[in-house]
């Protein structure tokens, strides 16, 4: 369990070798950033411009429902280069900067640094929060 503030608690599960499983919680959102690690990686951490490979599932804070993963695609692991600046949602590239590789990173975005009041694809709604669960595979190469 991650505590996003008082009395509000994401359960994450810590099998790295599976499908993140989250349970949302029934509460406000937070409106900064939060991250939060749930397994432990080793190593240097991530740093701007670094190329991160990682396996993600992503969560609609309103619902719980899942709306993206990785992991339901195949192994392969999607790759965030050069971190800070990738083409990737601003809260991706803040919210790996530290993360070490083997570790299980809970990154939960507020609007202003997802997709904001435009939503995106129709499974994310305008102005809301994502839930993100990442599993760091390699940085600049080194698994």
């Amino acid at each position: 369990m991650v505590e996003i503030s008082a009395g509000c608690e994401v359960e994450v599960s810590a099998d790295t070798a599976a499908k993140p499983v989250v349970e949302v919680p029934d509460c406000a959102p937070p409106s900064d950033l939060v991250t939060a690690e749930i397994v432990a990686g080793a190593g240097g951490g991530a740093a701007a411009g670094d190329a991160v490979s990682v396996r993600y599932a992503g969560f609609n804070w309103s619902t719980g429902a899942q709306f993206d993963a990785s992991w339901d695609r195949g192994a392969a692991p999607f790759d965030v280069s050069p971190l800070g600046s990738a083409p990737v949602i601003q809260g991706w590239n803040d919210g790996l900067v530290g993360a070490k590789v083997g570790e299980r990173r809970l990154i939960v975005i507020p609007p202003g640094l997802g997709y904001g009041a435009a939503g995106a694809g129709g499974v994310i709604g305008p102005n809301e929060t994502l839930v993100f669960v990442v599993d760091v595979v390699a940085i600049n190469g080194r698994s």
